[in-house]
C-alpha cells in the first residue's frame, strides 16, 4: 500500500534526466512508476520529456520546476547534477542523484537498485549535505558584465591559440602572485575530485570551509596549489593572453580580454544533496578511486 499523501516526507517529486539522451527513457519511466506508485505527485522536467517522453505525467520547464517540487531526483552523470544544482539551489530544493554516468561523485545511487535505495530517502531517512557554490563575475571596463554559478570550479585558461596566459591573483584585495600558465582552477571541496584533481590539487572533505587555487601547467614550478578560507574573494586579472576564457563547471563560458577581472566568491546559497542513510564520503572515494585495490586488480 502506498503511503498517504499527508505522511509523505516529499509529497511533490520532480524527475530530471540527462539532456538529449533517449536511452534515459526506460529508467526514467521505471523511476516515475515507482515514485508515483508510492503516492507522490510526479512532475517531469520539460527538457527531459522532449527527448524521453513518458505519457501520463505533467511536465514543467526547469525555471518553474522548483515551485512544483519538494525534492528533485536526477538521473544522469555528475554533469547533469552540476547543471541542476546551479539552477535549483536558490530555491532550496534538495537533490537525489542516480548514476547513469561514469564515476558519479555526485550521483551516488546505482541505477540497478535505485528503488531499494530511494524508498527510505523518500520516507525521510537520509543523510543531507550542503555543498558550496561559487559565483563568478566578469568585470570589464570597470563594470560587472556577466555572472554565473559553479558547483565544481571556475577555470581561467588559454583557448585554442596554444600560448600560455599571464594573470595576476589577488585574495581579499591583497596581491598574491603573478602566474604564467595554461590556466588557474578555483575549486570548491566538491570540485576537488574533478578537474582540480587532474591538475594535482588535493582532495578536500566537503565539510571543510575552503576554496582551492590550483595552477594548470605553471611555467614556474614554485607555483603550487593553495587552500584559502571560503569567505575569501578571489580576483584573477588577465594581464596577457589573446585567447583566454573563464569557464564555470565547463558549462557557462566568458571570453576574456586583456585587462578583464574575474571575481570569485561563495554564492549566497548552497546545493542540498540527499544521500542514503549511513553515507560515508570516504567510503565513496575509496570505491570510486579504487583506493582499496592493489594495482594488479585495477580495471580501466
Amino acid at each position: 500500500m502506498p503511503a498517504s499523501p499527508s505522511a509523505l516526507s516529499f509529497r511533490r517529486v520532480a524527475l530530471i534526466g540527462r539532456h538529449a539522451t533517449p536511452a534515459i527513457t526506460e529508467p526514467l519511466s521505471r523511476l516515475a512508476a515507482f515514485v508515483a506508485g508510492r503516492g507522490h505527485a510526479v512532475t517531469i522536467d520539460a527538457e527531459t520529456a522532449r527527448s524521453a517522453p513518458i505519457p501520463g505525467y505533467p511536465t514543467a520547464p526547469r525555471e518553474k520546476l522548483a515551485a512544483a517540487a519538494d525534492v528533485a531526483i536526477v538521473i544522469g552523470g555528475d554533469g547533469t547534477m552540476l547543471a541542476v544544482a546551479r539552477q535549483l539551489a536558490p530555491f532550496e530544493v534538495p537533490l537525489i542523484g542516480i548514476n547513469q554516468g561514469r564515476l558519479g561523485f555526485l550521483t551516488d545511487i546505482p541505477l540497478a537498485n535505485m528503488e531499494e535505495m530511494l524508498g527510505p530517502i523518500l520516507d525521510g531517512r537520509y543523510a543531507e549535505e550542503r555543498r558550496t557554490l561559487l559565483e563568478a563575475t566578469l568585470h570589464r571596463d570597470g563594470k560587472a558584465d556577466e555572472s554565473a554559478l559553479a558547483l565544481n570550479e571556475v577555470v581561467i585558461n588559454r583557448g585554442t591559440s596554444g600560448g600560455m596566459i599571464d594573470s595576476a591573483v589577488d585574495i581579499d584585495g591583497r596581491f598574491v602572485y603573478a602566474l604564467r600558465s595554461d590556466g588557474l582552477i578555483v575549486a570548491t571541496p566538491t570540485g576537488s575530485t574533478a578537474y582540480s584533481l587532474s591538475a594535482q590539487g588535493p582532495i578536500v572533505d566537503p565539510q571543510v570551509p575552503a576554496l582551492l587555487l590550483v595552477p594548470v601547467a605553471p611555467h614556474a614550478l614554485s607555483n603550487r596549489p593553495i587552500a584559502v578560507g571560503d569567505t575569501a574573494t578571489i580576483t584573477v586579472t588577465l594581464l596577457r593572453g589573446s585567447d583566454a576564457w573563464a569557464h564555470c563547471d565547463a558549462q557557462a563560458h566568458f571570453q576574456l580580454q586583456e585587462g578583464d577581472r574575474v571575481t570569485i566568491r561563495c554564492a549566497r546559497y548552497s546545493a542540498r544533496l540527499l544521500h542514503p542513510e549511513g553515507h560515508d564520503h570516504f567510503a565513496m572515494l575509496r570505491q570510486k578511486l579504487h583506493w582499496s585495490e592493489t594495482p594488479e586488480r585495477l580495471r580501466p
